[in-house]
């Protein structure tokens, strides 16, 4: 079906069968005609059903992007050739999402990305979740030492938002202190959109994520990092080179439910041990890089960003090399 989303794709990266949450994302996204582009790994899966474009690792090698030789298998950086994928296909709007997130009764595309919001302030850091929820709880990636960060509620405006983060109700986007010490399952409330003020920061994930063309750069997810911080690292990066496009990152209710697959929380809590030391450094070093507020300078900004990183020994040389190869295949240059 066409109609004025089709320039809108959906993208996610599994090793698994077509889960409940993918087929209940796939009946929204039929209704809208929107395509879903579907990233495998070595780990399989072997095939998909015909009403997606699926991936599989080996025919990802084939793909004219030099990036789906360097990137690392068993990785959900692969997840990258999905996005290059659905840019070559001439994508506007893009939403990425993961294949245990099932679209709630409310879901619906989101392709604009001027959004009137209530702005919020903070101290450096801003606990997201505070503003939907009185539960104790903090979003994976939030410094541990910032989870009762509240933020000031400020006036209500239309904002340039072209990275719009949805919540997730049932199993949330948390980190593993929190999953041993106090899982259980969360519905948040509804306030609608909130817009962090510029130097406010605030992690977010790739499981609920809707991008606008301007912000395509950005999506690059680092393959030389922890699995547990490949979107977190990116968000700040991201959220670094949003401020100089005169942007604001917003948070919108929760309107899918997460069934979350199974975990080793232990393994989880190792790998997300360098956010837990490092995420402070690494937002005082991103805001202190000096960036091009032109709109044909959000590659450059993206290659400084990693280029503050790396001097802080957060992301590796290698990482350097597979940016590049992002960057020549982007459709804003």
């Amino acid at each position: 079906m066409l109609n004025e989303f089709m320039k809108t794709y959906a993208v996610i990266t599994t090793i698994q069968a077509p889960t409940r949450a993918v087929l209940s994302l796939s009946s929204h996204l039929k209704k809208h005609g929107v395509p879903l582009v579907v990233v495998g790994d070595r780990k399989g899966p072997m095939g998909y059903d015909d009403w997606t474009e699926f991936l599989p690792i080996d025919n990802q090698y084939q793909l004219p992007f030099k990036l789906a030789g360097m990137l690392p298998e068993n990785h959900y950086a692969r997840k990258n050739l999905g996005y290059l994928q659905a840019f070559s296909h001439g994508a506007q709007c893009l939403y990425e999402t993961d294949d245990d997130n099932a679209p709630e009764g409310w879901w619906n595309i989101q392709i604009s990305s001027n959004v009137n919001a209530v702005i919020v302030n903070a101290d450096h850091w801003l606990n997201v979740y505070s503003l939907y929820t009185q539960l104790n709880i903090w979003p994976r990636g939030l410094a541990l030492d910032r989870i009762r960060n509240n933020g000031t509620i400020a006036e209500q405006q239309e904002v340039f938002a072209p990275i719009r983060q949805g919540l997730a109700n049932g199993s949330p986007d948390v980190d593993a202190i929190w999953r041993l010490t106090m899982d259980t399952d969360v519905i948040f409330e509804k306030r609608g959109p909130v817009a962090l003020e510029e130097r406010v920061w605030c992690p977010f994930n790739s499981q609920n994520t809707w991008w606008s063309i301007e912000a395509f750069p950005l999506m690059y997810l680092p393959s030389f990092v922890s699995f547990r911080m490949t979107d977190i690292w990116r968000s700040f990066v991201a959220q670094r080179c949003l401020w100089e496009m005169g942007g604001k990152l917003v948070f919108n209710d929760a309107d899918v439910f997460q069934e979350r697959n199974p975990h080793n929380l232990i393994r989880d809590f190792n790998d997300e041990v360098d956010g837990y030391l490092h995420n402070h450094r690494i937002t005082e070093a991103l805001g202190s890089v000096s960036l091009s507020n032109m709109p044909s300078g959000t590659c450059d900004n993206l290659i400084k960003c990693y280029e503050a990183l790396l001097a802080i020994g957060i992301v590796q040389k290698e990482e350097m090399q597979l940016l590049q190869a992002w960057v020549c295949k982007l459709p804003l240059r």
